[in-house]
């Protein structure tokens, strides 16, 4: 017994030796014996050289990460030996939790350094030059385009989210939810909790190679690999022994085996001699390409591996605005919030909508001031932080942001220091207007808006104003000299009204074309020619009133009615007539 166990000590060693000579996963002394290859080498595929998919409208599967858990970021690993028609097949299956921190696709060179606790081999790739196919997205750093070639691919984007399926070159590019971990493989193993060989088959094309290639790729027992996701959106790794016809699993064996792990996505990786799997940077599988020499088993060297490390901060550097302390951003400064310290947070009142948050506070808005921008400038300032003084006088109200004054009743200006009584003189001038058509427009410094009704003054406009021909009065002290207000005075002198009487005279004097003796010889000549006339027109009445009189007071004489044309009788013409008759002819 102690002799067999120290066999396998040396074997291991061996193993570790080898191991460290080709640099882990790298190039090393295999001979490269055990291909299987998915494609023929002399037919190339070209990009989407088949457009039948047969999956509906999307041809991939999203599923949300699983939650943060405490003292789950360690990896799970579990060895098994199980029994596929009758073959005891050994293998290792890795559940890993919040894969967005703990997983990653590395290049071999980098594998090292980034201390994987375990280790696989990823992707296909060319077995002359070692060149990637398909899409390579390593931590961010798009490695290796597919060029639109559609096979099974499975990544990681930003928020974390897990995908599985085909993808466009579209998506690929995607930035606004961009991968950050992103490989390629050949044949979606499970969709959605169920086995997708077949359909996965007609989708990759086989009938564009040389018969039987696929089929057999996908039927031939081998070792193989395999990367999906649980329910619970945990990674899950597949890694089974094998050497191709021999020994190992085909990939239906594999599917059912992930079906019964709880497996809801899964894509087949690379297999046959490519298939390794390290743990804490020890070989742990069994490979089947020969050594040199032909006696030993030798790993292969890959161009892709699967990497399972320490829980890292996404991104690495926290944006500049945080440190990573075991896979979580310690965020710096009061207002950096979030997993990756990419949100600023100026509390509860978000700068109460008058700023907007930056890494020192708040930067109110013009007019705001205060930690969180809800105190408007007072104390006569405004603008922005309210560092300027407004220029209001006479109690103007200053406006916060742009510094403007509104004025009182009975000032106007710009920062309301000039008295006016533009707003009164107003009504009585368009009035007035058609009386003195030629009067000139009100003077442009005139912008009173809120003065007393005509005819008020004082506080509150509460005081009538006493002037003369119920001219207005200032609004704040009631006078009614307006001699001082040049502009006013010259619309107001072309009225005559609202000046101080001493001014209405001399103007009447220098303007009168008669003296005052004049017009009152002026005036007496007119009541002598009215009294002329009073007696003419009564003496007139009254001597036609006398001549009637006379008439009426004499005798009346009957005359008979003569024959129609007859002459009178000798006896009639003897009679004398009256002279006094007066209605003798």
């Amino acid at each position: 017994m102690a002799a067999s166990m120290g066999r396998w000590l040396l074997f291991l060693m061996l193993l570790s030796f080898l191991w460290d000579a080709s640099g882990g996963l790298g190039r090393g002394a295999s001979l490269d014996d055990d291909l299987l290859l998915p494609y023929s080498r002399v037919r190339a595929r070209s990009a989407r050289d088949c457009a039948r998919v047969r999956v509906g409208s999307r041809e991939h599967e999203s599923w949300p990460p699983s939650p943060a858990t405490p003292g789950s970021r360690r990896p799970a690993v579990r060895t098994f030996v199980s029994h596929f028609a009758g073959r005891a097949v050994p293998g290792h299956l890795t559940r890993v939790a919040e894969p967005l921190r703990t997983f990653s696709v590395l290049e071999p060179e980098t594998a090292r350094p980034a201390g994987c606790s375990v280790a696989q081999n990823g992707g296909f790739f060319r077995m002359d030059t070692g060149e990637c196919l398909g899409n390579v997205v390593s931590d961010g750093r798009r490695v290796s385009s597919a060029g639109g070639l559609q096979n099974a691919q499975f990544g990681i984007r930003r928020d974390g989210t897990l995908v599985t399926g085909y993808l466009s070159e579209e998506e690929v590019l995607d930035t606004e939810n961009p991968f950050v971990q992103l490989l390629s493989g050949v044949v979606w193993l499970i969709r959605n909790g169920s086995i997708y060989i077949n359909e996965s088959q007609a989708t990759e094309c086989d009938e564009t190679q040389e018969t039987g290639s696929f089929s057999k790729f996908v039927n031939v027992i081998s070792a193989r690999t395999a990367v999906g996701h649980d329910r619970k959106g945990q990674l899950v790794l597949f890694h089974a022994d094998g050497q191709t016809g021999l020994r190992g699993i085909n990939l239906l064996e594999m599917a059912e085996f992930l079906l019964k792990q709880d497996v809801i996505n899964a894509i087949n990786l690379d297999g046959g001699g490519s298939a390794t799997f390290v743990l804490n940077g020890t070989l742990a599988s069994y490979p089947s390409d020969h050594c040199q020499d032909n006696m030993w088993r030798c790993p292969r060297s890959v161009s892709t591996v699967v990497c399972v490390h320490k829980p890292r901060c996404q991104p690495p550097d926290c944006n500049g605005h945080g440190t990573c302390v075991e896979g979580h951003c310690q965020c710096m400064g009061h207002f950096w919030r979030g997993a990756a310290c990419d949100e600023l947070d100026c509390g509860p009142s978000n700068c109460s909508h008058h700023g907007l948050c930056t890494e020192t506070g708040c930067r109110c808005e013009a007019g705001w001031t205060g930690s969180n921008c809800s105190e408007a400038c007072s104390n006569g300032s405004f603008g922005e932080d309210c560092a300027k003084k407004c220029q209001c006088q006479n109690g103007a109200a200053c406006d916060p942001v742009q510094g403007t004054c509104t004025c009182p009743p009975g000032f106007t200006g710009d920062s309301c220091d000039q008295a006016g009584l533009c707003a009164h003189l107003g009504p009585i001038l368009s009035v007035q207007r058609e009386a003195l058509p030629l009067a000139p427009p009100l003077p442009s410094s005139c912008h009173l808006t809120a003065e007393c009704p005509l005819g008020w003054h004082g506080p509150g406009c509460q005081r009538p104003c006493e002037c003369e021909h119920q001219c207005p009065c200032d609004p704040q002290t009631g006078n009614c000299n307006l001699t001082q207000a040049p502009n006013l005075s010259s619309i107001l002198s072309q009225v005559k009204q609202c000046l101080q009487p001493s001014q209405v005279i001399l103007q009447t004097r220098e303007f009168s074309p008669l003296t005052g003796t004049a017009w009152l010889a002026l005036t007496l000549a007119l009541v002598f020619l009215l009294l002329i006339s009073i007696v003419a027109n009564v003496s007139l009445l009254l001597g036609s009133r006398a001549e009637r009189s006379r008439h009426l007071d004499g005798s009346y004489v009957y005359h008979p009615l003569q024959e129609m044309n007859g002459e009178l009788s000798a006896a009639e013409k003897e009679q004398p007539g009256d002279t006094c008759n007066p209605f003798k002819d």
